[in-house]
């Protein structure tokens, strides 16, 4: 089994579109109206439309109502972007932070308020948690 995709439902996928362009650097594949993807080569990072979604009814996901999921992105250098957001429209949760677990860490919050951290590692045993696979 291979991790494909992460799907994020919102009520505005144009907003939410631009403000990961701007973020990531990458220009989403616009399907339909109603949804887009950030494709790399770990993964993907897809952007649907309560529309997409309506099918399920009362168990459909809600937009902008996540409070468990972090959107993890690896930089090359977390301060250098950080200089670049604070360019942008960011809702920062924090700054640029090295955690105890070896990565040098910066949070912030995407308009539908999904936590977004651009991660990069920092200690010696840190970038080989990246490399295993099991």
């Amino acid at each position: 089994m291979q991790f494909a995709s992460i799907r994020i439902i919102t009520g505005n996928v144009d907003r939410v579109v631009e403000f990961h362009e701007k973020v990531t650097g990458r220009t989403a594949k616009r399907f339909t109206d109603d949804f887009a993807e950030f494709r790399t080569s770990a993964g993907t990072l897809a952007l649907g439309s309560v529309r997409t979604v309506a099918a399920l009814g009362a168990r459909a996901p809600r937009p902008a109502a996540n409070e468990s999921v972090i959107i993890e992105f690896l930089v090359d250098d977390v301060d250098r972007e950080y200089d670049r957001l604070r360019t942008l429209a960011v809702e920062f949760v924090n700054e640029p932070t090295t955690q105890p677990w070896g990565n040098r860490s910066l949070l912030f919050r995407d308009p539908d308020g999904n936590l977004v951290n651009f991660f990069a590692p920092v200690s010696p045993e840190a970038p080989q948690r990246l490399l295993a696979v099991e």
